[in-house]
């Protein structure tokens, strides 16, 4: 098993693993839950387990704490980690699905004109409607074929 293959969000550490791992008391740790600084998830009998991503929380909550930084920034500091990481899970599946899309229809793109000229992309196994309309092109003025060696047209 690799670094890679561990889950940073199973909530496995009881708090006073928690607290250990991340170089406080066990109060700090309720203290930080009860203001929504660092929650962890909850078993059926309601004990508090921390992730390996809650412990480096924690670890960060007392950097930026020892740096003079309040625990209301450190509360939206944390909320935006939190919604980065959850967008970068967003990304990621999208972009799994697109190619997992890209797999099953290599070069599976057709494109139709639309009843205004503009170029229009069809799915996969959809017919387009026919047009009856009739397109007549006549050119603004007639074309004179001229002999060229000679600089006069053909019937002259």
């Amino acid at each position: 098993m690799t670094e890679d293959d561990i889950d940073e969000d199973a909530p496995i550490f009881a708090i006073a693993v928690a607290a250990e791992l991340s170089g406080m008391h066990p109060q700090t740790l309720r203290q930080y839950d009860r203001l929504g600084l660092v929650v962890p998830a909850r078993t059926q009998g309601g004990s508090r387990r921390y992730s390996l991503r809650h412990v480096e929380q924690l670890r960060e909550v007392a950097r930026m704490s020892s740096d003079g930084i309040g625990l209301p920034a450190i509360v939206r500091i944390i909320e935006l980690e939190n919604r980065v990481q959850e967008l970068h899970g967003r990304v990621r599946d999208l972009e799994e699905r697109m190619r997992a899309e890209l797999e099953k229809r290599p070069g599976a793109r057709v494109f139709a004109a639309g009843s205004t000229g503009s170029v229009v992309t069809l799915r996969h196994g959809t017919r387009v409607r026919r047009a009856t309309e009739v397109v007549v092109w006549r050119p603004r003025t007639p074309i004179e074929l001229r002999d060229e060696t000679a600089g006069q047209t053909p019937d002259a």
